[in-house]
């Protein structure tokens, strides 16, 4: 699967990437995570299996949702607080429940 995280700048989405990569890995899925920043994602984004919007670009939302929806590819946004707490496993399933549901 590859997904697609869409931030800011990418400093702390970064952290969220190796977060996901970890817990990823740890249960043996092979998965192609990555975080840009909006412009590039906007561009990018028919690329991805699933796109996943960081709360600070939450205004961006639905225009990454009706690009998504023309794709076929789910979009939503992070859960703040798994945002907050970098927590990567939460995000990974939230990723999966994503594309498992499309």
């Amino acid at each position: 699967m590859k997904i697609l995280l869409s931030c800011a700048a990418g400093m702390s989405t970064s952290i969220i990437v190796k977060k996901m990569q970890e817990a990823a890995a740890s249960q043996g899925k092979q998965y192609k995570i990555l975080a840009l920043d909006i412009e590039k994602a906007e561009k990018e984004l028919e690329k991805y299996d699933v796109v996943l919007v960081g709360p600070q670009v939450r205004y961006m939302l639905s225009t990454f949702k009706a690009k998504g929806e023309k794709a076929g590819i789910p979009v939503d946004l992070i859960n703040q607080m798994h945002y907050a707490m970098c927590n990567g496993a939460e995000v990974l399933k939230q990723a999966e429940r994503l594309v498992a549901t499309k």
